[in-house]
């Protein structure tokens, strides 16, 4: 069974989505929110499959909603604006349905659904999984002003620490989010994710060559060219877990 919530200020519109989705057996409405606040505390509470979420809502938008999430459902947008489209597009949505919402168009992202979730299995059970650290295949929502990602933990090379925010590399990308690297290094899992130095936070399977540094440090080289150094006391620690 597929946990679902629709998050839309227009209750009509969420008695529509509703009726529609009956079609559905597999997927399960499990809670409804009608803005962002309390769509960010169901999603939290219940920790949903999917979510139906539009856009443009009194005070927060869809995409406020998701950046303020620290893991990411799958996520069908569903609205009115569809000059919104482009951007639904660009942080990798499952799918982008208009209003009205056509039943075929539903059929097609529920299929979407289905074909991720193929994608995605996992023999873990999420069940067991702690949830106060992040999988390296959970995905995280990034927003740097207009621009709007959604990345796997196991894509990101490196967080860099510049003043209050954290710089997220990924692919091309460097995007800010409001995040200190230590609240950073609480939730990430550090078999995956190591504390290189004060400034650097390195994802370990994406490092490219290791290097002797000065005063008995180490020089990482990343998969993406950065070089960073690791500082003498977490070059002890470096060692010991990697067993060199």
């Amino acid at each position: 069974m597929i946990k679902a919530i629709i998050i839309d200020d227009e209750r009509l519109a969420r008695n529509e989505l509703k009726k529609l989705l009956m079609d559905f057996p597999e997927i399960e409405v499990v809670a409804e929110a009608a803005n962002a606040v309390e769509g960010i505390e169901k999603i939290e509470n219940i920790n949903p499959d999917l979510v139906f979420l539009d856009i443009q809502m009194p005070g927060k938008t869809g995409f406020d909603l998701l950046s303020e999430l620290d893991r990411t459902p799958n996520v069908i947008f569903t609205t009115a604006y569809d000059e919104y489209a482009l951007k639904a597009f660009d942080v990798n949505a499952l799918d982008y349905l208009l209003k009205p919402v056509e039943p075929k168009r539903l059929a097609d992202a529920i299929q979407k659904l289905h074909l991720q979730e193929e994608r995605d299995q996992n023999p873990v059970n999420p069940a067991n999984v702690n949830r106060s650290i992040l999988n390296e295949d959970d995905q995280v929502f990034v927003k740097d002003g207009e621009r709007c990602w959604f990345v796997k933990l196991s894509d990101i090379r490196l967080f860099e620490s510049v003043g209050n925010y954290a710089k997220v590399y990924f692919g091309p990308n460097k995007p800010l989010i409001l995040k200190s690297l230590n609240a950073l290094e609480e939730r990430l899992d550090e078999k995956i994710f190591f504390r290189a130095n004060r400034k650097h936070i390195v994802n370990l399977r994406l490092i490219d060559k290791i290097e002797p540094y000065f005063n008995g440090g180490l020089l990482l080289e990343l998969k993406g060219g950065e070089k960073i150094e690791v500082s003498r006391r977490q070059t002890v620690k470096f060692k010991e877990m990697m067993s060199l």
